[in-house]
Order: C-alpha cells, then structure tokens, then sequence
C-alpha cells in the first residue's frame, strides 16, 4: 500500500472556507484504479495557521502516479488556484509506502 499527504497551512479564520471548498470539490477518485481511501484531516492550530493534510491510501506508487497524469487528476484540481488566498505558501507533498 502507498500513502500521499499534501499538507497545508491555511490561514487562521479561513478554516471553514476551506473545509467547505473540499466538500463540494468532485475529487474523482472513485472509478480510479488503485485508489483505496480518502480523508482530509486536521492538526495543529497557531495564531497564524492551521496546518490541514489530504490523506489518500493507494494499491501503489504507480497507481498514484497514473491517477496524477489522468484526466480524472486534471479534473479534480480544475479552479484549484481560485482559492490561494485561504494558504501560506504552496502544499507540501509527502509519500510514504506502507512497511507493516
């Protein structure tokens, strides 16, 4: 199993806006080949940001890696640039393959 974080620091008071811009996004994922599971969790919270990260769970490195070249990916991050003023600097991509 694979694992892909994108971390954010999103301004503080912007939370809810964020969140509900991740509600309604259509993320395509479903029909994705490979795909396991989604989660956009929460963390730490300072007078500046709150740190937020989009948690997806993949059969592999190649099914992530198909999923980014795919239309379905192109699709899902449409518009994505509409909404920068909610963050501190861009995401912080992370990638992890499951040992245990």
């Amino acid at each position: 199993m694979y694992i892909v974080m994108n971390k954010f620091k999103i301004v503080t008071g912007s939370e809810k806006k964020f969140e509900e811009v991740w509600k309604k996004r259509d993320s395509n994922l479903d029909d994705v080949q490979g795909f396991i599971k989604f989660y956009l969790i929460k963390g730490e919270r300072n007078d500046e940001y709150s740190i937020y990260a989009s948690h997806s769970t993949w059969n592999s490195q190649q099914d992530f890696y198909n999923w980014v070249k795919s239309d379905a990916f192109r699709q899902a991050h449409k518009g994505a640039g509409k909404h920068a003023d909610l963050y501190l600097g861009p995401p912080q991509l992370e990638e992890y393959e499951v040992i245990l």
